[in-house]
């Protein structure tokens, strides 16, 4: 009988944690087929799927700069920046056009520019064998402000006393994405990725919870509020936030509009 070694339950923990952070990343493609076919964003916001994009881009770069352990990251992570580009483009084509010249400032300044100040500095300023480290420590610095996304539904799930908008499924897979992925760093010993998703697991867990308290109490506390979650695994930062202000759309069209992606965004991702 094979006994398991430590690379091979890395590489197991490696594989669920690719699977489960791409069911994350699709998780909004019923409500871009919503707008897709209704020709109209609702006033849904491009910042969750901004703060993605630039959380599957830091964490590629810090793949590369490693030495070891490098393939888990680079395939989620691709792939998760190509479905973020991919949402971004059908979300500047059908939003109006102030919601697309903020787009479009918003991926030049912060996922290019900040982007490209990151790289440049850590490649020309930094020795190479400090490098990993110090882009390590930046993932690890984004993804724990990413992870204080939650925050915000847990408080709101408690003024309410309602669970209306922090669906369970979407708060089950994420704290599972963080346990895939904490494990992972753990078995590789990468701090970088094991700490942050000690965060993911946290919150999601306390989401749980509260499912389990409040979720028979009466719906349609605070209608004005429509959140979506920002992925808190460290692969998929991760953030999916946004409230649908768009008043012309029936109740009921809104409210499944809005909980399709979660409820509260996913990081950093790994």
């Amino acid at each position: 009988m094979t006994m398991l070694t430590v690379p091979h339950l890395a590489f197991a923990f490696g594989i669920l944690g690719n699977i489960v952070s791409m069911l994350v990343y699709l998780a909004p493609v019923p409500t871009f087929y919503k707008i897709y076919k209704r020709k109209s964003t609702e006033g849904f916001q491009s910042i969750p799927y901004s703060v993605a994009l630039f959380s599957a881009m830091l964490l590629l770069y810090y793949a590369f700069v490693k030495t070891d352990n490098q393939v888990m990251l680079i395939t989620i992570n691709s792939v998760g920046l190509c479905i973020e580009a991919v949402y971004l483009l059908v979300y500047i084509i059908y939003a109006p056009r102030p919601a697309k010249i903020y787009t479009a400032k918003l991926l030049i300044l912060f996922n290019t520019g900040l982007y490209a100040v990151i790289v440049l500095f850590t490649f020309f300023f930094s020795e190479e064998h400090r490098r990993a480290k110090i882009v390590g420590w930046i993932c690890a610095v984004f993804s724990v402000i990413v992870f204080a996304a939650p925050l915000s539904i847990i408080r709101l799930v408690i003024r309410t006393k309602s669970v209306e908008y922090m669906p369970f499924p979407l708060s089950f897979f994420l704290t599972v994405c963080a346990v895939m992925w904490f494990f992972y760093g753990l078995l590789i010993r990468d701090f970088f990725i094991a700490f942050p998703n000690v965060l993911g697991f946290s919150f999601g867990i306390a989401q749980m919870i509260l499912y389990a308290i409040y979720k028979d109490a009466k719906k349609g506390v605070l209608p004005e509020f429509k959140l979506q979650e920002l992925p808190n695994c460290l692969v998929f930062p991760g953030a999916e936030k946004a409230e649908n202000t768009d008043d012309t759309k029936p109740n009921e069209e809104q409210e499944n509009t809005a909980t399709t992606e979660g409820g509260a965004g996913g990081e950093l991702k790994v």
